[in-house]
């Protein structure tokens, strides 16, 4: 039903058909390609419960509602063309084609069963409203409209008041109304529903009637609740994402050895191990994972070197990295060969609440012999280089820890010479997107390759920037660790 005219409100002059025409075809063609959209962001939620993937489906949802809103408000405004107008123009311009909508809450028309009008007469009683309204509502329409008075006994008991207050603002004052409420149908359904409207004027000023567009915004309101609950969701996942990188990256600092520059040890003895190591992280800083290095001179004067890594990344990793360590601190201080060592380790692992995979090198020098005792889980081997060369030492056998229960690891002996470099390092050194065997294949390769450049370097630290300015800017998908020692003469 149109608003009634009057002095303060004349008719306001009609655009153009084609015109409209058009800005009905754009509307169309925009809401085709959202549905596309839309389609997409709802195969991806289906397969990730991500709170990023359930904001983006609720964002295409309320721009869904806005455009079906346009798209209803465009066909008003053409069907309210008068008809001399329409008959120059029998046939609408061509529409490009669209994916359709979905049936079930967005089909055609249904904007406009969203909408209806009301005008109540305040001299005569009378009520009248459309069809759409009597729809919206949930009533028969051979129950009659309803009265101001009689509005309330379907307004959900909260809105009550608000209601009011808008109706005797508008009566009294003669103030525009704009506001929500919401409503309880027969059906027990609730809607929310948006009124606007104004009050119309007789010829001594005073209120005659009032009119109201009141139009149905359950669909807009749930859409626009689930962008805000979505985005709630997504700020907490972030909070507590930046939350565990800080503790992950704090529990590593506190794990990794303190050491800066080079370590010599033993402490004293006529042969030494000059010592250099360093973290490599990732080219994304939220991949903290559980790689790690570690020296540590024994009480029977031989020395503990060892490199690894735990799958994973975050608190998880990291802290699991910080078991395993101090494992195997403790069983090589207890004096604890390499091989079996690995054994415990593994065993550790398999049993532990939280079951993971890892890989890792454990070896034991001792000075007086220069000999050098190994074993591996899984692991690249160390890389020996000596006089200008380098090559990958034989790997005794060794299956990952965590793999299986009750695996036996072997172990061999290396003897090494005055000046050699010994680099163990973690797969994660090589740049590229390869992974497993392949992956800690071309990183040994890389380091190989740099056997001139060890040659040229003065210490273990000096080999250390080496491998950093190879690797160290290179954006790599994981982190890496690297332990260099340089036997003293």
């Amino acid at each position: 039903m149109p608003p009634p005219l009057f002095a303060d409100h004349p008719t306001d002059r009609t655009p153009e058909r084609d015109a409209v025409e058009a800005l009905i075809s754009q509307a169309r063609s925009l809401r085709g390609g959202l549905d596309a959209v839309r389609r997409e962001s709802s195969v991806a939620a289906e397969l990730a419960a991500d709170p990023q993937l359930r904001w983006q489906r609720a964002l295409c949802d309320l721009a869904v509602h806005h455009l079906d809103d346009l798209g209803g408000h465009l066909d008003q405004l053409r069907d309210g063309l008068p008809a001399e107008i329409a008959e120059d123009d029998p046939e609408p311009a061509a529409e490009p084609p669209v994916a359709p909508p979905e049936p079930e809450t967005h089909e055609r028309g249904a904007l406009l069963r969203r909408v209806g009008s009301a005008e109540w007469n305040l001299l005569t009683d009378e009520v009248s409203w459309s069809d759409e309204l009597f729809a919206m509502f949930g009533r028969d329409p051979s129950d009659g409209p309803l009265t101001l008075d009689e509005l309330p006994s379907l307004v959900h008991t909260d809105d009550q008041e608000s209601l009011a207050v808008m109706v005797t603002d508008c009566l009294v004052d003669g103030r525009p109304i704009d506001g929500e409420f919401r409503i309880v149908r027969a059906d027990a359904g609730v809607r929310t529903v948006h009124m606007v409207g104004e009050p119309v004027l007789d010829a001594d000023g005073s209120t005659a009637c009032m009119w109201a567009v009141l139009r149905d915004v359950s669909e807009l309101r749930r859409s626009q609740m689930a962008v805000r609950e979505t985005r709630d969701s997504l700020q907490r996942h972030r909070h507590i994402a930046q939350t565990e990188h800080r503790l992950a990256v704090e529990l590593q600092e506190a794990v990794l050895p303190p050491w800066r520059g080079s370590l010599r040890f033993p402490q004293g003895g006529p042969v030494t191990l000059d010592l250099a190591g360093r973290y490599l992280p990732a080219g994304t800083s939220a991949l903290i994972g559980g790689d790690w290095y570690d020296a540590l001179q024994l009480p029977d004067g031989k020395t503990l070197l060892s490199v690894g890594d735990l799958t994973g990344h975050g608190v998880a990793a990291t802290s699991g990295m910080a078991m395993v360590l101090g494992a195997l601190r403790g069983m090589a201080v207890a004096g604890h060969r390499p091989g079996p060592l690995m054994g415990f380790l593994n065993q550790l692992l398999d049993t532990a609440a939280q079951p993971a995979l890892g890989s890792a090198v454990c070896c034991r020098f001792d000075p007086e012999t220069r000999t050098l005792e190994w074993a591996q889980a899984g692991h690249p081997a160390p890389l020996l280089f000596r006089g200008g060369t380098g090559r990958a030492l034989d790997p005794p056998e060794g299956v990952l820890l965590g793999a299986t229960s009750g695996a036996a690891y072997a172990q061999h002996t290396e003897q090494l010479e005055p000046g050699d470099l010994l680099v163990l390092h973690t797969d994660g050194i090589a740049p590229r997107r390869t992974h497993g065997p392949e992956s800690a294949h071309e990183g040994a390769e890389q380091l190989l390759a740099l056997a001139p450049r060890f040659g040229a370097a003065r210490s273990a630290q000096d080999s250390v920037r080496v491998v950093v300015e190879e690797f160290g800017s290179t954006e790599r998908e994981d982190d890496a660790c690297v332990l260099i020692a340089r036997v003293g003469g």
